[in-house]
């Protein structure tokens, strides 16, 4: 969608040398799964990025194993989903077996098995100065205590995180996913926190959307993007849906927690309304992980200090 923007005539006179820039230089990602990255390099090519020629924008490995070096002025990315990184080996019984994998790199604010929050961390390193990204995360980014406080309060200090999209359930094949976009800018050390105010539109609450029956089209988000004013984040106006929120405020709150809702949500009072068991499970399941992470972190903590 990007490269159809830009190589759109309507929306820019690209010269030759544009153009070469754009297919060879512009794009790049990394792909852990084998099948998943040759789908994707087919993609491209179809789409005429890169050629069989020359150096794929792909590279097939574990992308947070460490710093690949390289920054980027844009990171549009949608981590995979699951709380934990781990590895597959065979014990001495010839057995399969799976441990957490943590990532030990100097970047990182804090060490941790937890994917997500190593993936938000990783997309900080890969900015370069003023670098701008959108980066979807579940709703456990926004709220886990022990080391997701601490990369939350990383993010608040260090970039300017100045929107959070609370997405709708519906919108994804696993039932119930709750998920945000979180839109962050890279910015110089300072003394002071560059996260002046956080934004927040909650486009979750009784926002009701299906995969079959009732699709998310792209119309449901123009209150959004009017919102957002892209062209000029000072015209902001704070609406219904569309709040704002000081760095006092966040941090002072709870385990500096970002997740922020006002809204009073009709499903929970309309018993004909309640969401589906699935959906419910999958709330508890998400808290009690989250609970247990976080009692995880106090546990290594106490006994890294005995």
């Amino acid at each position: 969608a990007a490269y159809d923007f830009i190589s759109n005539p309507k929306n820019y006179s690209l010269n030759q040398e544009q153009k070469e820039f754009l297919k060879f230089n512009t794009f790049r990602g990394w792909e852990l799964v084998s099948t998943t990255y040759r789908l994707c390099l087919m993609n491209l090519f179809l789409h005429n990025i890169g050629d069989m020629n020359s150096e794929p924008p792909i590279t097939r490995n574990d992308a947070l194993i460490a710093d690949p070096g390289e920054r980027f002025d844009y990171i549009l990315t949608n981590p995979p989903f699951g709380k934990k990184s781990s590895m597959t080996f065979t014990n001495e019984e010839g057995r399969q077996e799976k441990e957490d994998l943590i990532y030990n790199r100097q970047d990182f604010w804090t060490t941790t098995s937890n994917k997500q929050l190593n993936f938000v961390q990783h997309v900080r390193t890969l900015l370069k100065t003023d670098g701008k990204a959108a980066v979807v995360i579940p709703d456990n980014v926004l709220f886990e205590g022990g080391a997701g406080e601490t990369v939350r309060k990383k993010m608040l200090e260090t970039t300017d995180l100045h929107t959070i999209l609370r997405l709708p359930t519906g919108i994804f094949y696993k039932p119930g996913v709750k998920a945000n976009v979180i839109f962050f800018d890279n910015h110089p050390a300072s003394k002071s926190p560059w996260s002046k105010e956080v934004w927040i539109y909650d486009f979750r609450t009784n926002m009701h959307f299906t995969l079959k029956k009732s699709k998310m089209k792209f119309d449901d988000l123009q209150d959004f993007i009017e919102c957002y004013h892209p062209e000029n984040r000072h015209l902001r106006e704070e609406t219904e849906r569309f709040k704002k929120f000081t760095y006092n405020e966040i941090i002072s709150r709870d385990k500096t927690s970002l997740d922020i809702f006002w809204l009073k949500d009709n499903s929970l009072t309309d018993l004909d309304n309640l969401p589906d068991p699935d959906v419910l499970v999958e709330d508890i399941i998400e808290n009690l992980e989250s609970s247990l992470e976080s009692l995880r972190e106090i546990s290594n903590n106490l006994n890294k200090e005995q």
